[in-house]
């Protein structure tokens, strides 16, 4: 966590955006980031460039210097991993979760299943996906259409996706059956800057503008360093956290033709325990007040990453709907 001001970010972040793609560009750098230095485990009060590897050891301080324009710079070891859940077909199971009425906070999956070969897993095969319906939004184009809001990586999946997909709840990694379970299909999906995210026209089932176990949603905010933060995700459920960056640039592996793309201005959370894992890709974090600021999209065990809720937004060309949005039974159109 970092005790850094404002102030002492805003000193910094025009040094770490000039340095931070020759910095992404060696070896082993996974993101940069602005931080508090570290030395010897312990706080030194000083606003550092942070810098994540993916395996710190002798290599890596060495290629990195100590500061850059008068700043220092702290080389931290790091995991950063898309958090949707894949499996091969053989693999898919019974459904945990079955929500008659479609929220944020449940589990959702593409109904087609996607061959997939090493690096990305062990063993080539066919592979289905899960992850996370966090919200609902609305399009800002008339006629206004109802969305459900998830990641890129769990709304395409790879470069062979098109509008129209079917979506299921639950997934076929959770027990869902194509046909059956259909809930939705790809309306639009962006992929840039900040944001990897994307809107599932809503075409069966009731939904409601509220997230399971947070509530009713009352709007968006920008995130805030060292603000308390909420998600509920498919896999882990309620988790907890605190914003301890909103500089993060990450480097993330996309897979399946898209390869790896930079994410710029991540949101960052640390939290004491797990924050989010494999199927929770697509929650949104919300504040203390049930404003969303992020979109959940990648981290590691306590850490987690989110693209800022504002950038999604645009990028879609969405509104979030929220507290006071009645339930819909005719879900494929209106607020």
């Amino acid at each position: 966590m970092s005790n850094l001001d404002e102030n002492a970010r805003a000193v910094i972040r025009p040094v770490k955006r000039m340095v931070e793609d020759e910095f992404l560009s060696r070896p082993g750098v996974i993101g940069v980031d602005i931080g508090e230095k570290v030395t010897g485990g312990m706080p030194t009060g000083r606003a550092a460039i942070v810098v994540y590897v993916c395996a710190k050891g002798p290599g890596h301080p060495r290629q990195i210097p100590v500061e850059v324009g008068g700043v220092p710079t702290d080389v931290v070891a790091e995991t950063i991993v898309l958090h949707r859940a894949m499996v091969t077909r053989a693999a898919e199971t019974v459904a945990a979760e079955r929500h008659p009425v479609l929220r944020g906070g449940i589990g959702i999956g593409p109904a087609r299943s996607f061959r997939v070969v090493p690096p990305e897993v062990e063993k080539a095969g066919e592979y289905v996906i899960a992850g996370t319906l966090g919200a609902f939004v609305v399009t800002r184009a008339e006629p206004r259409t109802v969305l459900g809001l998830t990641t890129f990586h769990v709304g395409c999946v790879d470069d062979s996706w098109s509008v129209g997909d079917e979506f299921l709840h639950p997934s076929r990694v959770d027990g869902g059956v194509a046909g059956a379970d259909l809930v939705a299909v790809l309306d639009r999906a962006a992929l840039a800057g900040s944001v990897a995210a994307a809107g599932l026209r809503v075409v069966a089932r009731p939904w409601r503008a509220e997230v399971v176990d947070i509530g009713a949603l009352t709007g968006t905010a920008e995130a805030e360093v060292g603000s308390t933060v909420r998600k509920r995700g498919r896999t882990t459920e309620l988790t907890h956290g605190v914003i301890t960056s909103t500089d993060a640039t990450v480097r993330l592996d996309f897979g399946g033709g898209i390869g790896v793309r930079t994410l710029r201005d991540q949101i960052r959370v640390y939290s004491a325990e797990r924050f989010g894992d494999h199927g929770d890709s697509g929650a949104v974090l919300v504040d203390a007040d049930n404003r969303v600021v992020g979109l959940y999209v990648a981290g590691s065990g306590p850490t987690g990453f989110a693209n800022p809720v504002a950038a999604v937004l645009r990028q879609l060309d969405v509104e979030l709907l929220t507290r006071g949005v009645p339930e819909s039974r005719t879900p494929a159109r209106g607020a």
